[in-house]
């Protein structure tokens, strides 16, 4: 009897493939397969010349880029010592998540897909090409393809004799099992997040406790948005970063919401648990510490802020005790549903917790185990750096627009990021934040004779900051930078560094205020003024242009 494993293999930036392998993974187990589910960079890509059944499930980011967590592998398979048959017995399928209204659409998949079938690989189906344009989402295409795959994949595994495919009405086990602890077996300990003493350069499952130095608002009280310059002592970390690098912070649940939600399930906060996986061969979620808290658990890790996904309301449906909530939940989570639930969830972007409040039996019912099937973890959020190492030692500063706008909820949507770091105040004490930084897709020349011209709208002109602070260190003159905003006397951001810069003659600066006459004035019609300027730039002396929004 040939053993019947399945391996998916995903590469996910904001999550939603992550939860498409995911959800492959569970219509695995309902036809008994045993199967894995990872993401691309955690697999070791030596052993898949050893596997014979490979789902690929990949996004395609920025203008046709692998996400973050793939491009180890990416680099692998392009390598151009790969034997063209290492892959012959190899069976694969490649589910690709995309936008067309980028150019690049689903790039990465197409790639992908050519790849592995180059390397000699036998694919069961033709790319599939999720599209976010689609009225019904990547779905439209997901779910008949993943039908046809099934077809295809037990007809060369068939169901073992005397087995049926599991029911959709049944509901399958966690992926680990919580097992409380008697209050009397612990050990007192410290904080839960402890400024850790370095040992590799901070990453994503190692950040950097930073603390918060300062956190200015840099709009006028009587603007409309909520600017904020914020600066992080890095010192001991080991980081190191130049200018068009990025700072991934690593954001946590405000505490309203953390009781909030442990009142609607019933959750006593401070209750420790450990983790079990339920299969051999599960690892457990790399960033919760063991033994952990529910407070913990809710508030650093569960992102009850998001808005939820499809599966979230099909596995939801499985612990309603009522009958109009489950019908509901089971519309939600039907091909035949989307529509419905797209109003109800992403047009009006509807949070987790609120979505909990809406079914109230159903979310009393859901046993803690299954807390992290249900909700994905908090993703960590990229800023553009805004400061050099070389004016700033030992700090970062970023500059973020606070989140909050109104969709047709009567409460203000704020976005989980921005709303906590604005809340916290260094002069309340040591307040920090994890973080690690990543580089960036920006590189400014390495010629000190180059110019630049740099074109940053609003809170685009950060990365531009941290360019002119680390050129200007360096000596360089020619630096060219449009701003623009609504009012110079309301989000004109950095003003006085800027003009200071000016009158040393280190900048040429131009400015669109685009509310300040009657006429609408933006970047665009400065570059169009200044056209003779720009093209001598361009042409005698090889400028660079820079552009961020």
């Amino acid at each position: 009897m040939v053993e019947r494993k399945l391996l998916v293999l995903f590469g996910s930036q904001t999550g939603t493939a992550q939860d498409t392998a995911e959800r492959i993974g569970r219509e695995a187990k309902r036809r008994h397969f045993q199967c894995r589910v990872e993401a691309l960079d955690s697999y070791d890509v030596a052993n898949l010349i050893n596997e014979l059944l490979v789902v690929f499930v990949c996004a395609t980011t920025g203008q046709g880029d692998p996400p973050d967590n793939m491009k180890m592998f990416w680099r692998f398979l392009f390598r151009k010592n790969l034997p063209p048959g290492s892959l012959c017995q190899l069976d694969y399928a490649v589910l690709g998540l995309g936008d067309s209204s980028y150019p690049k659409f689903n790039f990465v998949a197409k790639k992908l897909h050519k790849r592995v079938l180059q390397l000699g690989g036998n694919p069961l189906l033709p790319v599939a090409l999720g599209d976010d344009q689609h009225d019904l989402g990547p779905d439209a295409v997901v779910d008949p393809w993943l039908l046809a795959l099934w077809d295809k994949i037990l007809a060369l595994y068939p169901l073992p004799p005397g087995l049926e495919i599991i029911s959709p009405d049944v509901r399958l086990p966690p992926k680990y099992t919580l097992h409380y602890l008697a209050e009397d077996s612990l050990h007192p300990d410290g904080g839960l997040l402890q400024p850790t003493a370095p040992r590799a350069v901070p990453s994503e499952l190692h950040p950097f406790a930073a603390r918060v130095v300062s956190n200015q608002r840099v709009t006028a009280e009587s603007h409309f948005q909520d600017v904020r310059l914020i600066e992080f002592d890095v010192t001991g970390s080991g980081i190191t970063f130049s200018a068009g690098d990025v700072v991934m912070i690593q954001p946590q649940n405000c505490p309203e919401d953390v009781q909030q939600f442990c009142q609607l399930l019933r959750l006593d906060p401070d209750r420790h648990f450990v983790l079990k996986p339920t299969e051999p061969g599960t690892s457990l979620p790399a960033l919760l510490p063991q033994p952990c808290t529910i407070r913990h658990l809710v508030t650093h890790y569960l992102d009850i802020s998001c808005v939820p996904r499809r599966s979230f309301f099909e596995l939801l449906s499985y612990f309603s005790t009522n009958e109009l909530e489950r019908e509901k939940l089971q519309e939600f989570s039907s091909a035949q549903g989307q529509e419905e639930l797209y109003s109800y969830c992403n047009r009006p972007r509807r949070t987790t917790l609120e979505a909990l409040w809406d079914f109230p039996h159903t979310t009393c019912a859901i046993p803690p185990e299954y807390l992290l099937d249900l909700i994905p973890r908090i993703r960590p959020r990229a800023f553009s750096i805004a400061s050099s190492m070389l004016a700033h030692p030992d700090r970062i500063q970023i500059l973020m627009a606070v989140v909050r706008y109104k969709t047709r909820l009567s409460k203000p949507r704020r976005g989980l990021c921005s709303t906590w770091l604005a809340s916290l105040n260094p002069e309340q004490g040591d307040v920090r934040v994890p973080l690690w930084v990543k580089k960036g897709g920006m590189k400014f020349p390495a010629d000190p004779d180059t110019p630049v011209i740099m074109i940053g709208p609003g809170t685009g002109v950060a990365p531009f900051r941290a360019a002119i602070q680390e050129r200007v260190a360096q000596g360089c003159r020619g630096n060219c930078l449009f701003f623009g905003c609504r009012q110079k006397s309301k989000d004109f951001y950095c003003q006085a560094e800027w003009e200071e810069l000016v009158t040393k003659g280190f900048l040429t600066l131009f400015t669109a205020f685009s509310r300040d006459q009657e006429e609408k004035v933006y970047v665009q019609h400065r570059i169009q003024e200044n056209r003779r300027l720009v093209w001598e730039l361009l042409s005698s002396r090889s400028a660079h242009v820079y552009l961020a929004g």
